[in-house]
């Protein structure tokens, strides 16, 4: 057994007094990198490859960046990352092993990196046969209807309607199924910039009783807004 080995055996099942600190800072700053994630996510591509360390960068980015801004709040804490980005473990004058709480957080936040991005998949594809069976039938400019998704609308210079109760009042309005179409698409792009959890619509009566068609996230956002 090696000497970093032994230093491991010697101190295994001790905690640090900053990991609990430190996990909690990275577990929250890789929630806020939400969206810096997902954008790194397409730009990279699924099959990008992984850091030499196995951790992906938004991962590694996070633990560094929160180390050293715990770092430069108490500089008695020890310098655990290397010029290269690698996890930089001395076994003297330690007493505790810092790698293997590295190691643990790392794991717990590469789990929930991946919960982000399934979730955005998730969501993703949601979007696409949303807008898929939206345009179905375009030949005979068909839209399906954002409230039950069974029925076609019925869309006319007056009004637009389904049999599930749907039913608005567009005179003067000049809105037409293409027209329709892109207020549709536009309004769940616009939800998906920010939450990943699958909008809802539905209707809504203003003062004087007019229907509007609404769009709402009733899951992890406050997502309200008009489609017509």
């Amino acid at each position: 057994m090696d000497t970093v080995e032994r230093h491991r055996s010697l101190y295994k099942g001790t905690t640090p007094p900053w990991k609990e600190t430190y996990r909690k800072r990275c577990v929250e700053r890789l929630k806020n990198s939400r969206s810096k994630l997902l954008d790194r996510y397409r730009q990279m591509g699924a099959d990008e490859p992984r850091s030499s360390s196995g951790a992906s960068i938004i991962v590694q980015e996070v633990m560094e960046e929160e180390w050293s801004a715990l770092q430069s709040e108490d500089q008695r804490l020890p310098s655990l990352w290397s010029p290269h980005g690698m996890p930089e473990i001395s076994s003297s004058g330690k007493e505790y092993d810092e790698l293997a709480v590295l190691e643990e957080i790392h794991q717990e936040l590469m789990s929930q990196e991946m919960s982000i991005i399934e979730q955005y998949e998730r969501n993703l594809q949601f979007e696409q046969q949303y807008i898929s069976s939206a345009v179905e039938g375009m030949d005979e400019m068909h839209i399906i209807c954002p409230i039950c998704h069974m029925n076609n609308l019925s869309i006319n210079s007056y009004f637009i309607s389904c049999p599930c109760g749907l039913y608005i009042n567009t005179k003067k309005r000049n809105i037409t199924p293409d027209v329709l179409q892109r207020l549709l698409e536009a309004r769940v792009s616009e939800h998906m910039e920010d939450c990943l959890n699958n909008p809802v619509f539905s209707l809504a009566h203003d003062t004087d009783s007019h229907p509007s068609l609404m769009i709402s996230c009733q899951v992890a956002c406050d997502y309200l807004s008009v489609v017509l």
